[in-house]
């Protein structure tokens, strides 16, 4: 099942290994990963509908969190450039052991290079310069990630 997830995922195993979570029961809401850049966590739950098995909710970290990377709810295309697959989180359900929940998470980094050292070996960022470079147009891009959800397996009713 492995190879069949990793052929829709571009032939490319993900940056983030993991083994697949516990089974989970229908209706009991479980985090399955936290994006601090985003100052997001991806929460999901079997929802026991046939229609639509499994949803995925983004929810947010913290009021006063300040975000360093943008978060969409759409997978890039297939091929998209500079996008790479970061994370294949698989879930079974509890309640259905041949049904589980594929979540794909793609990082696009930004290439943005390190802060120069100073003299004496800190990288400084000052206020000033960065309002200047935002008045003139020439802000930095900021990574950004992508989530997609499906559900494999045959349905158990």
């Amino acid at each position: 099942m492995l190879a069949a997830s990793l052929a829709i995922a571009g032939d490319r195993a993900p940056e983030i290994q993991r083994a697949p979570a516990a089974p989970q029961a229908v209706g009991v809401a479980h985090t399955l990963r936290t994006i601090p850049e985003a100052c997001a966590r991806l929460e999901g739950r079997f929802t026991g509908d046939a229609a639509a098995p499994y949803a995925l909710a983004t929810v947010r970290t913290g009021a006063r969190c300040q975000s360093r990377a943008a978060l969409r709810q759409q997978a890039p295309k297939g091929g998209a450039a500079g996008w790479v697959l970061n994370d294949l989180i698989r879930v079974p359900s509890a309640a259905c052991p041949s049904q589980q929940a594929m979540v794909r998470v793609w990082r696009k980094p930004a290439g943005n290079a390190a802060p120069k050292m100073d003299a004496q070996g800190k990288a400084r960022v000052y206020l000033k310069d960065g309002l200047d470079a935002a008045a003139a147009g020439q802000l930095a891009a900021i990574p950004q990630y992508a989530v997609a959800m499906a559900v494999e397996g045959k349905d158990c009713r």
